[in-house]
């Protein structure tokens, strides 16, 4: 394995939510409320949607796609969803510090140095270069013929981090190590709060698949997980491997991406880049300022994501 190069869970596609659309030579975030499963493939228009986005737009009943039915790949809530607070290189992408809220990974002129997280505000650092929290969701779309690839949904949004890691975290306590057969929905949800003056806020949950109880989904989860396992699948195994090539780089995002992540987080920066190498992302609409917290005791990386998430909302049609 080469080191330093994180080897990450293996990409079918993107689950985005909105794109950008280029409008007088400028490249700027269109907003939308529904989900678009796209390939790795882009085109003049953007992304190429992937065949599953017809399949599941066919399949349901409502106008637009709210909600798609997925499995994760682990049991541990930390291989499915990766969050940190990040900092990136506005010229070039590249991921330049990543930290948990307690401790941080920077990368500098004498190499990889480790600092202390103070959360952006409270960091110059942090601030001089937009740092914000940073979370990539890997789920497996019903349907995918590959049983060990997986979509990516990429966000940093206060809310959807905090209710992603929250259910991760519950299913994983009820389902144990048979989170990965558990049937469940990712779902766009709505909400308004008088910071966005009442107008919708949409942000991603994790739910139990429509037409079953949870009691029921565990049930299936369990029987399923024992047939897995008498056919050979070690679970463990893969965790643990998983693990390995996560924590092999320092950074998760690569050169590749590096466009991408200029169009996400710096929407300014990104219309300085030719169009032709931007890729069609989802809606970048958490570029505010994180509003300083109150003075106390060291709030971990979750307990921060709650205390901000309200005054963390973004303008109508937004995702957090």
């Amino acid at each position: 394995m080469i080191e330093g190069l994180a080897i990450t869970p293996p990409i079918l596609g993107r689950i985005a939510i909105g794109k950008v659309v280029e409008r007088n030579g400028t490249r700027l975030p269109e907003k939308d409320d529904e989900f678009t499963v796209t390939s790795l493939v882009q085109n003049r228009e953007g992304w190429v949607r992937h065949p599953l986005d017809e399949c599941l737009r066919k399949a349901t009943t409502e106008k637009k796609l709210r909600s798609l039915p997925v499995r994760l790949l682990f049991a541990d809530p930390d291989l499915n969803l990766r969050a940190q607070y990040t900092a990136f290189n506005r010229s070039n992408g590249r991921t330049v510090c990543a930290g948990n809220g307690q401790t941080c990974k920077r990368s500098t002129a004498e190499g990889l140095t480790s600092h202390p997280c103070p959360a952006p505000e409270h960091c110059a650092f942090g601030t001089s270069l937009g740092c914000k929290p940073y979370g990539r969701l890997n789920v497996q779309i019903e349907g995918q013929d590959d049983a060990l690839g997986s979509f990516i949904f990429r966000t940093t949004g206060y809310n959807s981090i905090r209710t992603l890691a929250a259910r991760l975290s519950y299913f994983r306590a009820l389902a144990g190590e048979a989170l990965p057969c558990l049937p469940l929905s990712l779902k766009l949800r709505a909400k308004s709060t008088t910071q966005s003056h009442r107008a919708a806020v949409y942000f991603v949950d994790l739910v139990v698949r429509e037409g079953l109880t949870l009691e029921a989904a565990l049930l299936q989860a369990r029987q399923e997980a024992e047939a897995r396992k008498s056919h050979g699948w070690n679970q463990a195994a893969l965790e643990q491997a998983a693990a390995a090539g996560l924590a092999n780089g320092a950074f998760e995002d690569s050169e590749e991406e590096a466009p991408a992540v200029i169009e996400e987080f710096y929407a300014e920066s990104a219309t300085q880049m030719p169009a032709t190498s931007m890729s069609a992302r989802h809606v970048a609409a958490n570029h505010a300022a994180v509003p300083p917290r109150e003075s106390g005791a060291r709030l971990s990386l979750a307990d921060k994501l709650h205390a901000k998430a309200e005054a963390r909302e973004a303008p109508a049609l937004s995702v957090t």
